[in-house]
């Protein structure tokens, strides 16, 4: 069987960083044992580097280690340029690159799932293939 190839969104890397026994932990662990193949963008990179500092309560990471994780991050992952344009359907503008991250990857044929905790995102599910952390791991626990 074929190794899932997933995006994962800025928000469920930031509950995988905080909060290691959350689902989206076991899916960043699943990424760290190789049973799941993690496609990111720049721009979902850069705004976790821009997001984690205001966690730091949670985390405890310094900037150095933050920049160390990001960094780490973009090494494991396969990173891809997100596709320009907009779908009109999208409620909110700014989560245009992690839509435009999963159709590059889609269209490389290198996806089968954006996972996301973000609602406007997860309201394209009947035309993309979208889940939140809870509906891919309740389908992919095995991993």
């Amino acid at each position: 069987m074929a190794t899932l190839r997933v995006v994962l969104d800025t928000n469920v890397l930031l509950s995988g960083i905080a909060y290691p026994a959350s689902v989206p932990g076991k899916i960043m662990a699943a990424w760290r044992h190789g049973s799941v193949d993690v496609l990111l963008s720049t721009y979902i990179l850069d705004e976790l580097r821009c997001v984690l500092p205001r966690l730091a309560r949670r985390h405890g990471l310094t900037a150095a280690e933050i920049e160390d994780l990001v960094d780490a991050l973009s090494i494991q992952a396969e990173v891809i340029e997100p596709l320009p344009g907009a779908d009109p359907e999208l409620r909110d503008v700014d989560d245009q690159p992690v839509l435009g991250t999963l159709l590059a990857a889609l269209k490389a044929s290198k996806a089968d799932y954006l996972i996301t905790g973000d609602n406007d995102l997860l309201a394209m599910a009947e035309r993309y293939p979208i889940v939140n952390p809870a509906k891919f791991w309740a389908t992919h626990a095995g991993l």
